[in-house]
């Protein structure tokens, strides 16, 4: 592929702007960003915080721990840390430079203001509305379909900054044309990328990465997936692939202050497209291009993936990742466009049915799952074994599977999404 063609370009500027540093579950760090920002605009600290978010947001706020809290969880905590001690052009590591004085007077600054939250009623499956008052004054912040993506900033003195909030990502104002991304074109620049245009951007995926995981496996996070693993299946590749994801899941969910480089908006899919493909390269002795060229596959085909899906839904995206990750490992193993084709259809329909209840310590649980289903998609086309069009939601062809299961996502499970919403904040009682 021509360095100097439309789709190479397109495809090193979506990597840039995919692969960015977060710390902590996006939803919460999202939250806090636009508090931070609302602070910043009000130019006080806020007595009165209100905020209204989409059901995927609230979905995925209410387990989580949020970052430099004392082991806060939730809205208001995520809310709280933002006004009172986040970085405004920190973006989602807005949280990340919290001083031990700010983390003790959290507690405090929680009990003293007043807080108001609602469920937003918005087209956009991610809408963050975030008002904060003190001294008569008032400002408002609200982001849309990005996390980051603010798209109004209001005071008492007026509108600061405004833009229309495009449903459609494409559309908005200098962001990559994503349709342009599909498994061929996808294993041909991984084929003939110059590193150089995407070092930077992998190096600092693995290091934050590997970092985490490392972290979640000495620490005590959550359920400890990843030690339970390690402990119950051994050392064999193949264990050490889920494991890594799995423990950088565990400390992700539950409070660790490192940073993990995202995909798709997600750290969970960040870690997930990266890490296994990692402990492979590893294991192969595969040299750092190798392993690049591999990570180029793996997270490109989970941008492909969650690009028809949407970044919040009903569908787990460990489940899109997981794939993606396979098609890495697949790429590692010297297979062609063709075999990386067959794994990521192989694994899409092994773990199909994984839906997303929140961020929550189980995530790591079906991080693993996933992992799993993109090594057994690359090791059944190894045997010759594959699904074949007609075999539920596979399709004849790559490009017609993924559009199914996006679809099924996108769409299918719209109600489902809600349904779970309501079941998480107890709007319905299980019968």
């Amino acid at each position: 592929m021509e360095r100097t063609s439309t789709v190479y370009k397109t495809y090193v500027e979506i990597l840039k702007r995919e692969l960015v540093c977060a710390m902590g579950c996006t939803e919460p760090i999202a939250i806090a960003y636009c508090a931070a920002v609302a602070r910043k605009a009000l130019g006080m600290l806020p007595s009165e915080i209100d905020v209204a978010a989409s059901g995927n947001i609230i979905k995925n706020v209410k387990s989580v721990i949020v970052p430099n809290t004392g082991g806060l969880r939730g809205i208001e905590a995520a809310a709280a840390i933002g006004a009172l001690a986040g970085d405004a052009e920190a973006g989602l590591q807005v949280v990340s430079h919290v001083m031990p004085d700010e983390i003790a007077a959290l507690p405090g600054y929680l009990e003293q203001t007043a807080f108001s939250v609602s469920a937003a009623e918005s087209e956009f499956l991610l809408d963050i509305e975030v008002t904060v008052r003190a001294n008569g004054h008032f400002a408002t912040v609200r982001a849309v379909q990005e996390h980051t993506n603010i798209v109004l900033v209001e005071t008492d003195a007026g509108v600061l900054f405004s833009k229309d909030p495009d449903e459609d990502m494409g559309k908005d104002e200098g962001a990559p044309d994503y349709t342009l991304l599909n498994v061929a074109d996808i294993c041909e620049f991984a084929d003939t990328c110059e590193l150089d245009d995407v070092r930077p951007i992998l190096k600092r995926q693995l290091a934050c990465n590997c970092a985490i995981a490392e972290e979640g496996l000495r620490g005590n996070y959550g359920a400890g997936i990843g030690k339970v693993l390690l402990a119950a299946y051994g050392d064999d590749v193949r264990t050490r692939a889920r494991a890594y994801a799995a423990a950088a899941s565990d400390a992700r969910m539950n409070g660790c202050d490192l940073p993990v480089v995202i995909n798709s908006g997600s750290g969970n899919q960040g870690i997930t497209a990266s890490l296994p493909v990692y402990i492979y390269a590893k294991e192969l002795g595969a040299n750092e291009e190798k392993l690049y060229r591999a990570l180029l596959v793996s997270n490109l085909v989970t941008l492909h993936e969650k690009t028809g899906i949407g970044r919040l839904s009903a569908y787990c995206g460990a489940v899109s990742a997981g794939a993606g990750a396979g098609a890495g490992i697949t790429y590692l193993h010297g297979g062609s466009c063709r075999e990386i084709s067959h794994t990521i259809v192989n694994a899409l329909a092994v773990t199909s049915g994984i839906v997303c209840d929140g961020a929550k310590s189980s995530c790591a649980a079906k991080i693993a799952m996933a992992v799993e289903a993109g090594i057994l998609g690359f090791e059944m086309y190894s045997c010759g074994k594959q699904f074949y069009g007609g075999d539920g939601l596979v399709a004849k062809g790559v490009e017609n599977s993924i559009a199914n299961f996006s679809r099924l996502g996108r769409v299918g499970m719209r109600e489902t999404d809600n349904e779970i919403i309501r079941l998480m904040i107890g709007e319905e009682t299980v019968k």
